[in-house]
């Protein structure tokens, strides 16, 4: 996993929360957990509230540290889909019990992203 940017970082956690902290990540990747594979245009219209520009970035942030993987097909038109890779599983599978604390305490919360992204398992 490559989620420190500089070799110099004193907490191995500082590396981890400078990407899952930014807005959307984890939604991000708990979407695309949801799926086996998913397209972009999939992943925007779940999300709804998320701009294409910051979902992008979310995506290139997220593939560059090691957490999902971008497969593009040469076909006409362009497909490309995501998928997480077992580093992003393995992150998926911990915030997992972050969420279902979250909902014990939010339960009248429904109809936002994060009750479409929010799935244990994968469909």
């Amino acid at each position: 996993m490559t989620l420190q940017k500089e070799s110099n970082c004193i907490c191995p956690l500082g590396g981890v929360m400078d990407v899952i902290s930014k807005k959307w990540a984890l939604l991000v990747i708990n979407t695309i957990g949801n799926s086996k594979k998913i397209r972009y245009s999939d992943i925007r219209d779940i999300l709804g509230e998320i701009n294409s520009k910051v979902l992008s970035d979310r995506l290139k942030e997220l593939e560059e540290a090691g957490l999902i993987k971008r497969e593009a097909y040469a076909e006409i038109p362009p497909r490309v889909e995501y998928s997480l890779t077992y580093d992003g599983e393995a992150l998926r599978k911990a915030i997992v019990p972050l969420m279902k604390w979250v909902y014990s305490k939010n339960a009248e919360r429904t109809n936002t992203p994060c009750d479409i992204a929010y799935l244990e398992k994968p469909a």
